[in-house]
């Protein structure tokens, strides 16, 4: 058996993804259930057509079948009824299971990426490696939701500002959570709007003043 698994990969006929197999290991599949999940990730055909499969994987029919029962019950296919394009009843292999499995891979490895991401702009802009305690905030920081770009932001003003203490950053990025800002860009608006609101409000103040100086007895 597993030389005919070998024999199988090694003809390339199969693309083998990584995510696969480290669904394969989270699920503890056997060798004929990782073989018969890696021809349905690979088949362009849904129909369920066991003595097909059968002979394609060069393995008997009960074993195909004891194979797709293991993957049943580890939640990573099922089996529906479906019509044809002739409109006869068939079965066909939905792999909703297992592609939100691999969903949930990519989004992790996502995340995995923006912290190691995160955690790189610190190190450099701060010019020195973070500690244990600081790499610990900002994995706060971001299991309550605040982005990466808002807590990037905030370190950045931190450093425009000469300010590189942590508590300083918190005290930003509180600040800005406490307002709704999601985004960078919500920042920007709103330091927009309050220039304009100061330029404003000196524009009305010297007028006030101009008012108040002008030399109503000689005009």
């Amino acid at each position: 058996m597993k030389e005919q698994i070998l024999e199988i990969l090694n003809s390339k006929k199969l693309v083998l993804n990584d995510y696969l197999i480290r669904i394969a290991m989270n699920k503890e599949l056997s060798l004929n259930e990782f073989l018969l999940l890696v021809y349905f990730d690979n088949s362009y055909d849904n129909k369920f057509d066991v003595e097909l499969i059968s002979s394609i994987l060069g393995v008997d029919s009960a074993i195909v079948m004891e194979a797709f029962n293991g993957l049943m019950i580890k939640g990573l296919v099922t089996l529906e009824s479906s019509k044809d394009i002739e409109d006869r009843n068939t079965e066909v292999i939905n792999l909703d299971g297992f592609y939100k499995l691999v969903i949930d891979l990519v989004t992790a490895k996502k995340d995995e990426e923006i912290k190691e991401d995160v955690f790189k702009v610190f190190e450099s802009e701060l010019g020195r490696t973070i500690s244990p305690r600081e790499l610990e905030l900002i994995n706060g920081w971001l299991s309550t939701g605040i982005s990466e770009e808002i807590i990037i932001g905030a370190l950045r003003e931190a450093v425009y500002n000469g300010v590189t203490r942590f508590s300083y950053i918190d005290k930003i990025i509180y600040e800005w959570d406490k307002k709704g800002f999601k985004t960078m860009d919500d920042v920007k608006e709103y330091l927009t709007n309050r220039r304009e609101e100061k330029s404003n409000d000196k524009v009305a103040n010297k007028k006030a003043s101009d008012v108040l100086d002008y030399d109503w007895i000689d005009s």
